[in-house]
């Protein structure tokens, strides 16, 4: 089942659309080729643009598909690439995730892309779990989780190995989105 997700969408500060091959070289040097920017994701690193066209191959047919909804994060204001955002749809339950090139951390632009999201997912029919994990280190994103809406659902020990952390077993946060549906 495909999702009625919108292709483009904007928030007050932000543009989003869906995923392109023509974002490939921003989205390599704003994130994908930063190791303090991709410490807590489950792929690895970028070290060639290559790596970026395989991932977009991905993302393009998966949405395709109906299981990859992955959008670039721009600036209204120069329409710069700031990061992107990737929800994964299997049957109704959604996971999601993001990130941002460092040099727009701390700047509320994750938080105001995952309200937005949320707001989207919430009301689209047939989802019945949206949920996301964080390396419990990684206490930015869980900031930005708990001001989106979600809550803590579970504290995991040891529960998943992040590529880019030598594959050692990190303890996570289990969030998830009351979606109050009947």
């Amino acid at each position: 089942m495909k999702l009625l997700i919108p292709a483009y969408f904007d928030t007050e500060r932000l543009q989003l659309s869906r995923l392109q091959y023509e974002d490939a070289e921003e989205i390599f040097y704003t994130y994908a080729s930063k190791p303090e920017a991709t410490k807590f994701v489950s792929w690895p690193t970028h070290t060639r643009i290559r790596d970026t066209h395989q991932y977009l191959r991905s993302t393009v047919n998966g949405w395709d598909a109906g299981v990859d909804y992955s959008f670039s994060i721009r600036s209204k204001k120069d329409r710069r690439l700031v990061g992107s955002f990737g929800l994964l749809h299997d049957l109704g339950k959604i996971q999601f995730g993001y990130i941002l090139g460092p040099t727009y951390w701390g700047s509320g632009l994750a938080t105001e892309a995952c309200v937005k999201l949320m707001e989207i997912v919430r009301s689209l029919p047939g989802i019945y779990r949206v949920g996301t994990f964080v390396d419990a280190e990684n206490v930015a994103s869980e900031r930005v989780l708990i001001k989106s809406g979600l809550v803590v659902e579970a504290r995991l020990e040891k529960w998943f190995r992040f590529v880019n952390q030598n594959n050692r077993e990190k303890d996570c946060v289990l969030f998830r989105l009351p979606l109050n549906k009947s």
